[in-house]
């Protein structure tokens, strides 16, 4: 290519981070190329992004829409194709410099690797992949030489955080997290929870699987599971704290004791920004923080008694092996199913705890071995509901 600009593959371009980065990719023209776009269904705005984007590629996952979106870009020069294995195949395209994972749950997994086998920079914002095959896919990062770049807010923090540092021991790190909706509430005030107050996040505007995980605390369960494989951690060098305001992404202690925070606003674009852009930081016109207006910041322990997924988290990477592929599947399952109101609030926790019970424990699963016990424990979480 004969242009210096990173060209960037941005899987799941209609959700959240997807929007979000395209909104950082418009303000720095001059860096940043789109190269590929991908949607599982949101066809409309596929189509609205690659008109205005006009990237070399865009695939709709749901092959159903396949001839809507290639009759609307017809008049384009973007080239269209449809289903998940045509994901996997634009990934290791030649013209593709750094693919942003921003697809939702399991389903990133194996376009993730691909890319990976095909050596492009990952900005990673699809936490599952790294909770369901973190041993896999860090290894093949190491074998092919592929840098990680995290996009959650926390993660990035604590890569930020390390930037200078890589070469110093890291004693342990502090995640933070908001507590969500339901931040000092017992579980008899739970039971009742509706759908619509569980996607009421205090500070954060997330797509509907996230903020339920947040409201949970699955979600700050699953980034304890990816900060082990990310920083290269012990599960005991891992901790969290609840933190109301959300403005201390999170921290490190080094082995002197002294720590390392990243503030901030909370705002995915400077995350997502930080991960496209490395090693060099871009001008942005994010709200900048303001210590008048913040006087208190404050601190508390998480309540696992209340909120079990944080606990069977930390169960599920002490245990290792396919345990924590085990959790993540039965909480897509348990969140699809109180997203339809067909699960009550705790019950997501009882299905978790369930499955992780259940499932056959495989100390070094095979890629085959994670993609299998994924399939088996959806269908073992589908029957305990269905049961109900």
């Amino acid at each position: 290519m004969t242009d210096e600009k990173k060209h960037i593959a941005i899987l799941g371009s209609t959700g959240s981070i997807g929007t979000q980065a395209l909104e950082v990719i418009e303000s720095h023209p001059d860096v940043f190329e789109v190269e590929v776009l991908t949607a599982q269904n949101n066809a409309g705005l596929l189509i609205e992004q690659a008109k205005k984007f006009k990237p070399n590629a865009v695939v709709i996952a749901n092959e159903d829409l396949y001839s809507k979106v290639k009759e609307a870009l017809a008049v384009t020069d973007v080239k269209v194709f449809a289903g998940e294995n045509a994901i996997c195949s634009v990934v290791q395209m030649d013209t593709v410099h750094l693919v942003l994972t921003a697809l939702v749950g399991f389903s990133g997994l194996k376009p993730t690797i691909k890319a990976i086998e095909a050596g492009k920079t990952i900005a990673l914002a699809n936490k599952e992949t790294l909770v369901v095959a973190g041993e896999l896919i860090t290894n093949l990062a190491q074998q092919k030489g592929v840098n990680i770049y995290p996009v959650d807010s926390e993660h990035s923090a604590i890569f930020q955080c390390l930037v200078g540092e890589f070469h110093n021991p890291i004693e342990k790190i502090i995640l933070t997290a908001s507590g969500g909706p339901f931040r000092g509430k017992k579980k008899n005030e739970l039971a009742s929870v509706t759908k619509a107050q569980a996607l009421k996040h205090p500070n954060w505007t997330m797509g509907a699987k996230v903020t339920i995980d947040s409201a949970t605390l699955m979600n700050k369960g699953l980034e304890v599971i990816e900060a082990k494989w990310l920083f290269g951690l012990k599960p005991e060098q891992i901790e969290v704290a609840v933190h109301p305001q959300s403005i201390i992404h999170s921290m490190v202690q080094f082995c002197d004791g002294s720590m390392k925070a990243q503030l901030g606003l909370p705002d995915m674009r400077l995350p997502i920004q930080f991960a496209l852009s490395y090693p060099m930081r871009l001008n942005s016109e994010f709200p900048r923080f303001d210590f008048s207006k913040h006087p208190a910041l404050t601190f508390e322990k998480p309540d696992t008694e209340t909120f079990r997924n944080l606990a069977l988290s930390f169960e599920a990477l002490n245990r290792g092996g396919n345990a924590p592929c085990a959790l993540n599947a039965a909480n897509e399952v348990a969140v699809a199913e109180f997203l339809k109101e067909n699960l009550g609030f705790l019950e997501m926790t009882e299905v978790v705890e369930h499955c992780l019970d259940k499932i056959s424990f495989i100390e070094k699963p095979t890629l085959e071995e994670y993609l299998q016990t994924d399939k088996e424990t959806r269908i073992r979480a589908n029957e305990l509901i269905n049961k109900r």
